[in-house]
């Protein structure tokens, strides 16, 4: 009998992610039943039928579960109710400073987790920058509350795994991080050095990779980070790889802080600030390497996208 699996973000990159990989393999497909509901999808406009295509083109098969409010144990259980395995994401509470709801939201399905007997709880997670920095980095709250939900997580004995996704690809064509200018020069303007590390996932396409990868290796993940990156990347590298791929020329630009924090609005400005210090004098996992997040892909059959392979598929983007 299939077991069943609840994606939670099932039409955002990561749970569409999930749901592509899982119905695209062999035996996970044989193996899991999908199941999500229109709250735990982020989009209560979607109807989700058993063994009818959903008009969303992430995800192709899934089932009704009751509705669950992620602010509701209660409804969260109910949801939950029957799941062998959970895969969570977390939606940051962009701009609006102070808010712990992301926190708050994944201790509550955490709790429903547990409570009712999920086996192998999937979570993304990230480092704690406050805690990595020693104090001297503090405004990052979609890092370091996905932390504390991982160390919450552990602290009521949850089996889980905790998949740590890298810095997305989509950065650069989605939120034009990599700009064209008025010269057609496209210029990559960061408040780090060239030989700043970026950990790069393609994230709709890889993400299911390593928590397909932790599924089929549960027994010898339980408690185990995993680190969802193809490569470490410097801008250098990143822009020298794009002007190989797409004959467009580019420039780096090292800004200011303030610079670089005027340039977004917001509380994000101080976020996006802080998120990329990080990187630069800590590194985005702390100094680890990809090494052994990787040989679990390809023990699998699984290859992580590169970054040329992301610009070969992209290049319309530009």
């Amino acid at each position: 009998m299939s077991k069943l699996i609840t994606v939670f973000g099932a039409t955002g990159q990561q749970g569409g992610s999930v749901i592509r990989t899982i119905l695209q393999d062999a035996s996970l497909s044989q193996d899991f039943k999908i199941v999500a509901s229109p709250a735990i999808s982020r989009s209560p406009q979607l109807k989700l039928l058993p063994n009818r295509e959903s008009r969303s083109r992430l995800c192709p098969i899934l089932t009704d579960s009751s509705k669950a409010d992620m602010s509701s144990k209660e409804s969260l259980a109910q949801a939950l109710k029957g799941s062998h395995s959970v895969f969570l994401v977390t939606t940051p509470d962009w701009g609006n400073a102070g808010s712990d709801a992301e926190l708050v939201h994944g201790k509550n399905v955490a709790d429903a987790a547990k409570e009712t007997g999920v086996q192998h709880l999937i979570f993304s997670s990230l480092l704690n920058v406050t805690e990595t920095s020693g104090g001297k980095l503090t405004h990052v709250p979609h890092f370091d509350h996905k932390a504390k939900v991982e160390q919450y997580i552990r602290s009521i004995g949850m089996p889980a795994t905790f998949v740590l996704p890298g810095y997305f690809m989509t950065n650069y064509t989605v939120s034009g991080m990599l700009r064209k200018g008025d010269d057609g020069v496209y210029n990559l303007a960061y408040p780090v050095g060239r030989d700043a590390q970026f950990p790069l996932v393609d994230i709709a396409s890889d993400m299911g990779k390593y928590v397909a990868a932790a599924l089929k290796s549960r027994s010898d993940v339980l408690g185990s980070q995993i680190l969802a990156a193809a490569d470490y990347y410097s801008p250098s590298r990143i822009l020298a790889e794009f002007e190989e791929v797409t004959g467009k020329k580019t420039q780096f630009i090292q800004v200011d802080s303030d610079t670089y924090k005027s340039s977004i609005p917001g509380p994000m400005g101080e976020e996006m600030l802080g998120n990329h210090l990080f990187i630069e004098n800590y590194g985005y996992y702390n100094g680890k390497s990809l090494k052994e997040s990787n040989d679990l892909l390809k023990k699998h059959g699984y290859q992580p996208t590169s970054w040329k392979e992301f610009l070969e598929k992209s290049k319309a983007s530009f």
